[in-house]
């Protein structure tokens, strides 16, 4: 399936006039770089001579900074703990001009933290600090006013779950059936166990992993892949399931039961790191800039197809895709 160029361009303009609401799990990844030259005589590992260390946008937070790459306003509702970690993801994001009111401050819930350390390219050890727990009342009903307070100005929510607290079926039943009813679209970047939390959102979009697993069946064929998206469809009551293939594309399944495979746009993979933040970016701010959910599938399918050509959790950028589809802004 292609887009119409006006159609296309029309869309992509849009981008810059929009601003998008991300609720999600807030982490910060931290990554070591350095050498390593020989093993400890303390036990058999390997000693890394660290030579340099910089801060990212982890969790939901990366799906912030594939937005801002398109050109998007963004507001952010999550959960931080009152501490450095949380100071350097606040200032990191305020950096990106993101309105960070709607991210709660919590004395008792640290800032997730994940470390990578990597020598010569290779990941040596990863080690996480942090307190996956359902967040306190206090938290939700926080995040819950603020979504009240400013539903007026968002175009399209993204719900980004990363199964650590925030995402839960106190908090969905209370804002979906709001934000539906001022037609805003929900876009879900899905946890497999919470799959029965996201009733009435306009598209989920797990990977064929995440989709097998929520459905209890095979997704490695394209009939597999067919029943899965079908059974998914029928148990989550959504208006739409976009199941992301790898480098057999991506299937999208439409509640008036059409189904629409989308072969990959790749053309060399290094890296496959960050996809799925770089679809539900895309996927969301084409539906709130008009484009139906095919043409929104097909927007974030070359996007996915530009980013895994890229090193490390690299986004793709409004201008990426206006050279992929060959028109001016």
């Amino acid at each position: 399936m292609e887009i119409n160029t006006n159609t296309l361009q029309k869309c992509l303009t849009g981008f810059k006039t929009k601003k998008l609401l991300v609720i999600g799990d807030l982490i910060l990844d931290e990554f070591i770089w350095g050498k390593v030259r020989r093993i400890s005589p303390e036990a058999p590992v390997p000693i890394v001579e660290v030579e340099s260390e910089d801060l990212r946008l982890g969790g939901s937070a990366n799906v912030v900074n594939n937005l801002t790459a398109l050109g998007c306003k963004v507001s952010l509702c999550g959960v931080i703990g009152k501490d450095d970690n949380g100071d350097k993801l606040l200032q990191i994001l305020k950096g990106m001009d993101v309105d960070c009111r709607g991210v709660v401050i919590k004395e008792d819930r640290p800032t997730a933290i994940k470390t990578r350390v990597i020598a010569q390219h290779q990941q040596i050890v990863r080690y996480d600090r942090e307190k996956p727990s359902p967040i306190s009342e206090y938290s939700r009903n926080k995040i819950i006013n603020y979504i009240k307070e400013n539903m007026t100005d968002i175009d399209a929510i993204i719900l980004s779950d990363y199964d650590k607290g925030v995402i839960s079926k106190e908090l969905l039943s209370s804002i979906i059936p709001l934000i539906n009813k001022k037609n805003i679209p929900i876009a879900v970047d899905p946890k497999p166990v919470n799959f029965t939390l996201y009733q009435g959102v306009t598209v989920i979009t797990p990977n064929h992993h995440e989709a097998a697993e929520a459905a209890g069946k095979s997704a490695e064929t394209k009939e597999n892949v067919n029943a899965v998206g079908v059974a998914l469809l029928e148990s989550n009551k959504t208006e739409s399931v976009l199941i992301t293939r790898g480098e057999n594309g991506m299937s999208l399944f439409e509640r008036d039961g059409q189904i629409t495979h989308l072969p990959t746009k790749a053309r060399d993979v290094y890296d496959v790191t960050g996809a799925g933040d770089t679809v539900i970016s895309v996927m969301a701010l084409s539906l709130a800039s008009g484009a139906t959910l095919k043409e929104a599938s097909v927007i974030a399918n070359h996007a996915a197809g530009i980013v895994v050509g890229k090193l490390g959790t690299t986004p793709a950028t409004i201008d990426d895709l206006a050279e992929e589809f060959g028109v001016n802004l």
